[in-house]
C-alpha cells in the first residue's frame, strides 16, 4: 500500500499544476470527492504524506535514494514534494521581496535551511542545492503564470498549461534529470493578435528560468528581475535593428562614436530575450538571428569577434507566418528553429465567448492592479452600457485596460468601431436579432480563423472540418478566392 501511495505522490509532484489531471491525482490519493476543493485536498494529502514519512524515519535508517529503483525513486520524489511544501510560502515571500528590491539578489537564509534539510534526508549537497533552485523556479513559474494570465475560460486554462510546459517541458521528470541547464536550446514562438497578451506570456517564461542557489552567500545567483529583456523589432528602422540586437564597435558606421552593447549582450545566461514582432524583420536580420539560434554566438556590427549567447529566445508575431513563408518573406529555416514550442495566445473575444464571467474577472483583476485595492466604481456596468454585450474588443486585453482607465477618468467609454471590421458589427447584430443562419455562422468563423492564421490546414484542425470544406466556406463567405 505504501509503495502505491508514494508512486501516486510522485505522479502528483510531476503533474502540470494548471491541468485537471493534477487535481484528479491529488483527489485520488486521499480519496476526496469531486466537490472537495483543491486546497482542502492538498492539505489532506500533505498531512497523510507527513505521517507516512514519519513512519519511515522511525526505522532509524532512512535515506533518500534519488537514483535508486522505481520504489526508492518514488519515495525520493515524495520527500522533495514534502520539503517543497514546507518552504513554499517562504519562496513566495522571496518572490514578492525580490520584485520590490529589484536587480540586486535578496538574501534567502531559509533556502539554505531548506538545502540542509534535504541533506539530512540523504541527498548530496550539490543535488540539494540544485533542488532548492528548482523549488524557487517552480514557485516563480506558478506565480507569474497564474497572476499575469488570469481567466477561467478553457482557452486560458490551456494557455497556462502550455506555458508551464514551456518552462519545465511536458514531463518534468525529463527536465529534472537532464534538461534543467539545457533549456537555451528550446525557443518559443508566440502567435496571437495585437494586445492579446503575448508580452505577458513571454515575461512569464523569461522570469521563470533556472537560477542557481549559492549556499556561501545564501543568495540566488541573480535576480529574476534582470532575467528578461525584450525588444519590439517593428519600432526600429532597418539600419538600426542589428545594432540594437547585437551591438556595434566604435566607428562601425557613421554616427557610431562609441562602443554599444546590444540586447543579446545584456541577456542573462539564466534568462531570456523576447523578440516581439518577429514577422516584421528583414531576411538579413533573420539570417543573423538564425546563426544565434544554431551556433549560440553573434558578432557586434563592425566586428569579427564571436560573443557567446547563453539565454533563451522567445519570439512573437501577430502576422500569419504561413502566408509570409509562402511569399518568401519569412525563411523556412528560421521558422523551424523557432517552432519547437509554438503557442497561440487567444483573443479576448474568444475568451468572452467561452466564459460568461471572463470579462468580469478581467475587469476585477485590472482594476486591482491599477489601484492596488478594490475600487467602488461600477466599471463593468459602464463598459456594458457603453459598448454592449456583443462588442468584440478588437484591441483585446490592451484595449480593455485603456477602456478601464478611460472609465476611471471620464465615466464613459466609446467603442473602437474604426478598428472593428464592419462585417463583425453586422455579425454581432445578426446574432443578437437571431437572423443569422448556421451556414453563415460557419462561413464567418472560417473566414475569421483564416484571416488570423492564413492557412486552411490550421483552420481545419481548429474547426474539425475538412480543409476543402474550410476553403469552400472562406471562398463563399468572402465572395472571392483567397490569395494563397
Amino acid at each position: 500500500m505504501s509503495a502505491e501511495f508514494y508512486k501516486m505522490v510522485s505522479e502528483a509532484a510531476f503533474s502540470n499544476p494548471f491541468t485537471d489531471r493534477r487535481v484528479e491525482v491529488d483527489r485520488r490519493i486521499v480519496g476526496a470527492s469531486d466537490g472537495t476543493s483543491w486546497q482542502d485536498t492538498r492539505a489532506q494529502l500533505l498531512k497523510t504524506l507527513s505521517r507516512h514519512l514519519h513512519e519511515l524515519e522511525k526505522t532509524g535508517n532512512f535515506k533518500v535514494k534519488a537514483d535508486g529503483n522505481t520504489e526508492e525513486r518514488a519515495i525520493a520524489v515524495s520527500v522533495l514534494f514534502h520539503v517543497f511544501h514546507q518552504y513554499m510560502d517562504r519562496f513566495d515571500g522571496l518572490i514578492r521581496q525580490q520584485i520590490s528590491t529589484g536587480d540586486e539578489s535578496c538574501r534567502a537564509p531559509f533556502a539554505f535551511q531548506c538545502m540542509e534539510k534535504l541533506v539530512q534526508y540523504g541527498l548530496s549537497r550539490s543535488d540539494a542545492c540544485r533542488y532548492v533552485a528548482m523549488f524557487y523556479q517552480i514557485r516563480r513559474a506558478y506565480f507569474f503564470i497564474s497572476t499575469t494570465l488570469v481567466g477561467d475560460c478553457e482557452c486560458m486554462k490551456q494557455l497556462r498549461a502550455r506555458l508551464w510546459d514551456s518552462v519545465f517541458t511536458h514531463n518534468i521528470f525529463w527536465y529534472e534529470r537532464c534538461l534543467w541547464n539545457r533549456m537555451e536550446d528550446f525557443s518559443t514562438l508566440l502567435l496571437g493578435e495585437t494586445g492579446s497578451g503575448k508580452g505577458a506570456a513571454a515575461a512569464a517564461i523569461g522570469r521563470s528560468g533556472f537560477i542557481p542557489f549559492n549556499p556561501n552567500t545564501q543568495r540566488f545567483e541573480e535576480s529574476f528581475t534582470r532575467a528578461f529583456v525584450s525588444i519590439n523589432l517593428s519600432q526600429y528602422p532597418e539600419s538600426l535593428i542589428e545594432s540594437e540586437l547585437f551591438g556595434h564597435r566604435k566607428g562601425a558606421f557613421t554616427g557610431a562614436i562609441e562602443k554599444h552593447e546590444g540586447l543579446f549582450s545584456h541577456c542573462s545566461p539564466y534568462g531570456a530575450i523576447f523578440l516581439d514582432e518577429i514577422g516584421d524583420v528583414s531576411t538579413p536580420v533573420q539570417i543573423k538571428l538564425l546563426q544565434v539560434l544554431q551556433e549560440r554566438t553573434f558578432s557586434p556590427v563592425g566586428s569579427h569577434d564571436k560573443v557567446r549567447f547563453k539565454g533563451r529566445v522567445i519570439a512573437a508575431t501577430n502576422r500569419p507566418l504561413d502566408k509570409l513563408r509562402r511569399e518568401g518573406r519569412f525563411r523556412d529555416d528560421f521558422y523551424y528553429r523557432l517552432c519547437s514550442d509554438l503557442i497561440t495566445v487567444p483573443p479576448l473575444r474568444q475568451r468572452i465567448r467561452e466564459s460568461s464571467r471572463e470579462l468580469e474577472a478581467l475587469v476585477e483583476h485590472i482594476v486591482q492592479r491599477i489601484c492596488g485595492s478594490e475600487l467602488e466604481v461600477p466599471v463593468l456596468a459602464i463598459l456594458k452600457r457603453d459598448v454592449g454585450r456583443n462588442y468584440t474588443w478588437p484591441g483585446n486585453v490592451r484595449e480593455l485596460e485603456q477602456a478601464i482607465r478611460c472609465v476611471m477618468l471620464t465615466g464613459t467609454y466609446s467603442a473602437d468601431t474604426s478598428a472593428e471590421p464592419v462585417a463583425d458589427i453586422r455579425l454581432a447584430h445578426a446574432m443578437e436579432t437571431g437572423s443569422l443562419t448556421a451556414k453563415e455562422l460557419v462561413e464567418k468563423y472560417c473566414m475569421d480563423l483564416y484571416d488570423l492564421y492564413g492557412n486552411y490546414g490550421e483552420v481545419a484542425r481548429r474547426t474539425g472540418l475538412d480543409w476543402r470544406t474550410v476553403k469552400k466556406n472562406v471562398t463563399q463567405g468572402s465572395g472571392s478566392e483567397p490569395t494563397e
